[in-house]
């Protein structure tokens, strides 16, 4: 495993680290991959209150394995949660019983979006209450994740003493949220970057357009899409550390092999040129940049606004009848026209999009015509069968 210095406190950390939202429901298939991941050298493993069954999974795993003092732990405050002061003491005493230890090494205020919303924590005292944390030895290093414009992630990386950030950032995401101005900002500030989203929530894998899976596969040597999406963030020398949501041995032990190579992560002219292209058939087939990161969740009305939303996107990539078939057999019950337009998502999307009016382009484009019968009819079958 490859590791880069942490230039504020010399922790070393791993290049891969290990965001734990996806986490396998099964405790022995999670306890598998957590115990292999430390082995090969992964030392960086991100969590958070919202993340559900993430903390406890993870402190049940450490305990068991005595693995605790072998890892940095990243977990966050439900910032979006907190009404009032003595909020910071319940999420965070929920949060180290979950992890059964009594301290986290990177402690970050969730989904900052704004100056404003640091802001209403700073006149609830969060300032005082993490500066008491610190000096007992309960949060070892504060930071923000990020999931706003660039010239607000300035004034934010300006607004406090921070330890580290984490921010969204791949080849895709050059000039989106903080971006790459955000990135080299955070850099000449010394204060360390943690990336997450390396791979847009699976789509510059699974769903990547034909023109650019084919382009970065002929690149010279020879890597797989994925594998190149992490080399070209690893780069970028102002990154620490890279999350990803491991789900399986097969991802893990691929993704520590990139992380663990021996050969420089420095890209050519021909590679960089041929992510810019990627980039461009991308930005061509992608209707609505949803990540599927399910923040927005849940809807009470019942939508599963990212599913909506990959099945409308994949109308691009797989054609329409194939993206309305599944439409039809897994959104029935979740689909786009049981949104009431509350607007209670948006507030909590970190890539801002227009959720409402997006689920009406889902509608328009799945609903319309014999969605009703055909969608009745499919799911009949398949209780039959």
């Amino acid at each position: 495993m490859n590791y880069r210095i942490n230039p504020k406190n010399n922790d070393k950390i791993s290049l891969l680290a290990f965001g734990c939202m996806r986490f396998p429901k099964d405790f022995s298939a999670c306890e598998q991959m957590v115990v292999k991941a430390v082995e090969k050298g992964v030392n960086y493993f991100d969590t958070a209150y919202v993340y559900s069954g993430s903390e406890v999974m993870l402190g049940r795993i450490l305990e068991k394995n005595n693995l605790r003092d072998k890892i940095f732990i990243a977990d966050k405050l439900p910032a979006f949660l907190v009404k009032k002061a003595p909020d910071f003491d319940k999420y965070l005493k929920i949060q180290l019983e979950r992890l059964k230890t009594n301290y986290i090494d990177y402690y970050l205020m969730h989904m900052l979006t704004s100056p404003k919303s640091w802001e209403r924590l700073v006149g609830l005292g969060i300032i005082e209450w993490l500066e008491e944390k610190k000096k007992a030895g309960v949060l070892k290093n504060v930071g923000f994740s990020y999931h706003g414009g660039a010239d607000d992630f300035k004034t934010l990386i300006d607004a406090y003493d921070w330890d580290f950030t984490m921010i969204q950032y791949n080849y895709f995401d050059v000039h989106n949220q903080a971006g790459k101005g955000g990135l080299l900002y955070a850099a000449e500030k010394n204060i360390p970057v943690m990336i997450m989203e390396p791979l847009r929530g699976g789509r510059l894998v699974s769903k990547l357009p034909a023109q650019a899976a084919e382009l970065l596969s002929g690149l010279t040597p020879k890597h797989t899409p994925a594998e190149w999406a992490f080399r070209w963030i690893y780069s970028h020398n102002e990154v620490l550390t890279v999350l990803s949501g491991m789900n399986s041995l097969e991802v893990l032990e691929n993704n520590i092999e990139t992380a663990s190579g021996g050969d420089s992560y420095e890209l050519t002219k021909e590679q960089e040129d041929a992510f810019v292209k990627a980039r461009e058939f991308i930005s061509e087939t992608m209707k609505i940049p949803c990540t599927g990161c399910n923040y927005c969740m849940p809807c009470k009305n019942k939508v599963d606004i990212a599913l909506c939303f990959t099945f409308c996107n994949d109308i691009a990539l797989d054609g329409k009848f194939a993206a309305r078939l599944n439409y039809a057999m897994r959104a029935w019950g979740r689909r786009a026209s049981l949104c009431t337009g509350c607007g209670d998502c948006e507030q909590r999307c970190p890539q801002g999009i227009e959720i409402r009016e997006n689920l009406k382009i889902v509608k328009k484009k799945m609903e319309g015509g014999l969605f009703r019968p055909f969608g009745a009819l499919i799911r009949k079958l398949i209780k039959s069968s």
